[in-house]
């Protein structure tokens, strides 16, 4: 399995400026100290989407503020699911390296789409409906961590989240087995993957983290020549880091062994 986060969910509610936030979880790997917690995680440090919003049309600029203005409210999941599905969401993009106040409410957006009924306009015949998957999801979750470790899932350290995780995205449950057995897991895997990063990369801090300039439209793009960046862009600042020691980026499983690398960028499960 691979592990990376730039694919991490956040906290539903209301958000909030953490001044005595604990440190980033990713280390230098050269002194081996923790890195800052950043406002904006990424290789643009002091790039903003929303400084060009000025170049959009109305109604683009309506939607793109409303992503970061406005609170969503949980609608679909029951408390219960919630705080499992929170707690799986932050496993699948990691966003403890970002101050509180700038994290991406990941989870929200997923249960927007399942209350609003949004789907894909097909389903697979060894899948139910996308909203029954992800209640059975949440169940066979807890039933894993129950069964494995004794205690909920949202009171798991991340290796054990992980490790259950991992089962997973392997089709190879740990436990829970007959709960998995009513859909394709693989199918699952991907559709929840896929659900975290729709909402996570529709959301400007995500771009801002990339570099991506946003909405093109009526303004365009200037620059024709191969490779040259836009005015408006900013030159690619690149930092290494090393995964936090308790979780499984960075592990590569080769025939059965491991070892561990340092990437550049964020971590987190894929």
């Amino acid at each position: 399995m691979s592990l990376l986060r730039k694919l991490s969910s956040r906290v539903t509610g209301s958000l909030h400026p953490d001044d005595a936030a604990p440190p980033s979880p990713l280390k230098d790997p050269k002194t081996g100290a923790n890195l800052p917690v950043r406002k904006q995680p990424g290789y643009y440090p002091g790039f903003s989407t929303l400084a060009q919003q000025k170049y959009w049309d109305a109604a683009t600029r309506m939607l793109i503020q409303s992503r970061v203005t406005r609170s969503i409210p949980i609608r679909f999941f029951t408390p219960a699911e919630e705080k499992i599905m929170l707690a799986v969401v932050d496993r699948i993009l990691p966003q403890e390296d970002r101050q509180r106040a700038y994290r991406i409410d990941i989870l929200s957006g997923i249960d927007k789409r399942l209350f609003e009924n949004r789907l894909e306009g097909y389903r697979y015949a060894d899948m139910p409906p996308d909203q029954d998957a992800y209640r059975l999801a949440a169940r066979a979750f807890e039933q894993m961590a129950r069964e494995q470790y004794g205690q909920s899932f949202t009171t798991l350290d991340t290796m054990r989240q992980e490790t259950l995780l991992r089962s997973v995205h392997h089709a190879e449950p740990l436990s829970a087995k007959e709960l998995w057995s009513q859909m394709n897991i693989a199918r699952f895997w991907t559709m929840l993957v896929a659900d975290c990063c729709s909402v996570y990369y529709a959301h400007p801090y995500a771009w801002d983290e990339i570099g991506f300039g946003g909405p093109a439209y009526p303004r365009g793009y200037m620059r024709l020549e191969e490779g040259e960046p836009e005015p408006w862009e900013v030159a690619e600042q690149r930092y290494e880091w090393a995964a936090p020691e308790n979780t499984l980026s960075d592990v590569e499983e080769a025939h059965g062994g491991g070892g561990h690398q340092t990437h550049h960028g964020q971590a987190g499960m894929h």
